[in-house]
């Protein structure tokens, strides 16, 4: 059998009807094309919550959005808090993400604090996916003005109770590389927050929780917050909606 005539020539007479066993149907004005050749998207609100602590409440809010294909894209990450309906303290990154492996994102791009005290931009690059396991990890490393560096970890976990109900654990770590006493971090471990969340997914896209939060800062940060008139802990109770699409 003359191959060269198969790929590039007419099909020989005997060849294999491709539609021989759909009845006759076909794609029609669709084509079939393979799925890392779309730019898809997708918004996740992790969180967007009201926190009530010792005395006092605010809102917060985490998110991350994307759009892109399997192997690039572009990822847009948001967190903060709100008090009075003032940003009190926010951190928000616009990263380029790169697949590296089957569970595992390479980012790179850019940081803005912005909230109380000065705006600081940030050089950011690290890695997200999901662990041995099922923990999800996202560990980035930031380059800043002056010689500032930081480095924050976000882990948690799902831990299914029904196909409805789940428990979260999440926890979330900052470090610092120098003081920053107008944005209220110092050097070394900053702070630690931990937290179990449960929630009931209404469908997998909606889902209110509650839950319970411990949060606590260390060593210089902690000198701080106490300058400041503020705790060193604090026990938070929270309620919220988990949603995406």
């Amino acid at each position: 059998m003359d191959m060269g005539s198969m790929q590039y020539g007419s099909a020989p007479p005997d060849a294999r009807d491709p539609h021989a066993y759909s009845d006759g149907y076909d794609f029609g004005p669709y084509q079939l094309r393979m799925a890392d050749t779309h730019s898809l998207a997708s918004l996740l609100v992790d969180r967007l919550e009201t926190a009530r602590g010792d005395g006092n409440s605010f809102t917060a809010y985490d998110l991350q959005a994307w759009y892109g294909r399997t192997y690039d894209r572009a990822v847009l990450k948001a967190e903060g808090d709100m008090d009075s309906h003032e940003i009190t303290d926010a951190r928000s990154e616009l990263l380029w993400g790169h697949a590296v492996a089957a569970y595992w994102d390479r980012q790179l791009g850019v940081r803005l604090d912005s909230g109380d005290g000065p705006n600081r931009g940030w050089l950011a690059f690290g890695v997200q996916g999901l662990a041995p396991y099922w923990f999800e990890v996202d560990l980035t490393g930031y380059l800043g003005e002056e010689g500032r560096t930081a480095l924050r970890l976000d882990t948690e976990y799902e831990l299914l109770l029904t196909q409805k109900l789940i428990l979260q654990p999440r926890i979330e770590a900052n470090a610092y590389g120098k003081s920053d006493p107008r944005r209220g971090v110092g050097s070394g471990l900053s702070d630690l927050t931990t937290g179990l969340r449960l929630r009931y997914e209404i469908r997998r896209e909606f889902a209110p929780y509650v839950g319970v939060e411990w949060a606590r800062r260390f060593g210089d940060t902690q000198d701080l917050a106490k300058d400041a008139g503020e705790d060193a802990s604090e026990t938070r109770f929270v309620a919220g909606l988990r949603f995406w699409f």
